[in-house]
């Protein structure tokens, strides 16, 4: 999924990222009103969350540079990086992939990449200072000389760029390169830590593609990276209102009391998109909305909105309460009645005529892959017995939607007269991840008039009228957590594992049975998907 800035959006990056007090100089430092620009290795106090966290000197090199997420994403969210001040002045960035580029190709790569995807202004003097630190190194994974050049090249970089031998290795390639790529970096001297620096690894979803497949992965890894120095990158958790789950839960009285089965009836995690697969036949084909979404994305949301309050915000405590959660999970006895999958027919989307996911290019004729799943799950806790959850993800939806809809239960009405409440439903909690980020609170009011008829109203909080500071592309925060060496937004194997646990029995379910149901483009998915819900007397809401 591909998340565009608008204008709007770019204007306010461009007046909330500190960028006028920092004309004329470098990144790397930040300007405080009447106060000197305060080194990045100067000491901070880690409790005030008031400073920026500034990484020390460090290197980033990214496998498969060429590609559309490096691109899109990487590259310019580390120009936005340092354009906001987080970055050292001697940082470096390598790329390493199959081109017969020099440094200076490579640069104009970046520098096209930077010019049309970063969300902050383009100036040329952090340019000009991060096109210092840029390398290239041509190369195969699986060719012991091109990581000997790369090897080569990290070292030139310590002693010209200050690195300190701290380097992180971005894996963005299929994930059937992974384990060669780690075994390379091992192979080559590359992982090796020291009291004296750190070596960390970023590895690209999917962490494998079953249960007994992650094992695998993480077996591989383990082996050449500490658990502290491997980063998993699940993007949605770097978004400012997956994170703002925690804070409206947590931070406030109102809603803690009554998040639970006493008052909740159901849950929906809703992830939608009104596109098709976009030229990715070759990945998606075979992998699947279950593999590609639910198994990371929306389980996450479901363990972050279902877990118990932890002792802290840390790395430790956090994945202590979802992996409970996660472990809790409970599949329905009769997945034929309580799971839905559907794969998109030709149909109409912005006003255009689309063709559906067989007539898409590289997709066979008689492909099983499904573009939308829906499975009904439930946790087996005492906060959360007997409540569904509800998850569903689709390509070619009638519009791009990501939502967490917390519904409670029907209040008793006994003072009411039965015409008084017939328009009103349930009161909802919905939590917007994007586009339109917020939440809206969904309850009962008196319609003005002699009578007492109560209607449904909303109240609404938008996240960009309600700030001045603009929120960070998710990728820049993960980003600099990464060079940070802080993991608080990345799920460790056990959870990845977990994941598989919940997903794997429906996915072997679904391969032993019929095609996937079709539906028309610019809809909201199957007929099979509503007649789901509607066996407990529920409907999905239409975003």
């Amino acid at each position: 999924m591909t998340d565009t800035a608008s204008p709007d959006t770019r204007q306010r990056d461009a007046d909330d990222a500190g960028l006028a007090p920092t004309h004329g100089r470098p990144y790397g430092s930040v300007a405080v009103a009447g106060v000197p620009a305060p080194d990045s290795n100067s000491l901070r106090d880690p409790q005030d969350r008031r400073l920026p966290r500034i990484a020390g000197p460090c290197g980033l090199i990214i496998f498969g540079v060429t590609g559309d997420l490096a691109r899109k994403k990487l590259l310019p969210a580390v120009y936005d990086l340092a354009n906001r001040g987080l970055l050292p002045p001697g940082f470096a960035l390598v790329g390493f992939a199959r081109r017969d580029w020099a440094n200076q190709d490579f640069e104009q790569i970046v520098h096209d990449a930077v010019k049309e995807h970063a969300r902050t202004p383009f100036r040329e003097e952090v340019w000009k200072q991060l096109k210092e630190g840029c390398r290239f190194v041509p190369g195969e994974l699986g060719d012991d000389a091109s990581f000997e050049r790369l090897r080569a090249t990290i070292e030139d970089l310590d002693r010209e760029r200050g690195t300190n031998g701290n380097h992180a290795f971005y894996l963005s390639v299929p994930p059937r390169m992974f384990p060669v790529t780690i075994r390379q970096l091992k192979e080559h001297g590359l992982a090796d830590q020291s009291p004296r620096h750190w070596r960390r690894v970023v590895v690209e979803k999917p962490f494998g593609h079953d249960l007994q497949s992650a094992r695998e992965l993480n077996r591989i890894v383990s082996e050449v990276f500490p658990p502290e120095a491997v980063f998993r990158i699940d993007h949605y958790l770097g978004k400012e209102t997956v994170q703002n789950i925690l804070a409206l839960r947590f931070a406030n009285q109102l809603y803690e009391p009554v998040w639970n089965a006493n008052y909740v009836d159901h849950v929906q995690i809703t992830m939608a998109e009104d596109i098709g697969i976009e030229g990715r036949a070759g990945y998606y084909d075979g992998i699947g909305a279950a593999r590609d979404v639910i198994q990371n994305h929306l389980l996450q949301l479901l363990a972050l909105n279902a877990m118990e309050e932890p002792v802290s915000f840390d790395a430790k405590s956090l994945r202590i309460e979802k992996q409970k959660v996660l472990a809790a999970v409970q599949l329905p006895r009769r997945l034929d009645l309580h799971t839905a999958r559907g794969q998109y027919a030709e149909g109409w989307a912005g006003g255009v005529k689309v063709p559906g996911y067989l007539g898409e290019e590289g997709i066979p004729a008689d492909s099983r892959t499904e573009t939308y799943a829906a499975i009904k799950l439930e946790i087996d806790t005492r906060r959360w017995a007997g409540v569904p959850f509800y998850l569903r993800t689709g390509k070619r939806l009638a519009r791009r939607v990501t939502e967490v809809g917390v519904v409670f239960k029907r209040a008793p009405h006994l003072p009411f007269a039965e015409t008084a409440t017939e328009e009103l439903g349930h009161n909802t909690l919905v939590m917007r991840i994007q586009p339109d980020e917020g939440i809206t609170l969904r309850f009962g009011s008196k319609v003005p008039g002699s009578q007492m008829e109560i209607r449904d109203v909303t109240m609404d909080f938008a996240y960009g009228g309600a700030f001045t500071e603009s929120s960070p592309e998710a990728y820049e925060r993960l980003i600099l957590d990464v060079l940070l060496g802080e993991p608080p937004l990345f799920p460790r194997h056990e959870e990845v594992e977990l994941s598989w646990q919940i997903l794997d029995p429906i996915v072997n379910y679904w391969a032993e049975h019929d095609k996937p149901d079709q539906y028309p483009a610019g809809t909201w998915g199957p007929a099979s998907a509503n007649e789901m819900l509607a066996r407990d007397g529920r409907t999905w809401r239409r975003p």
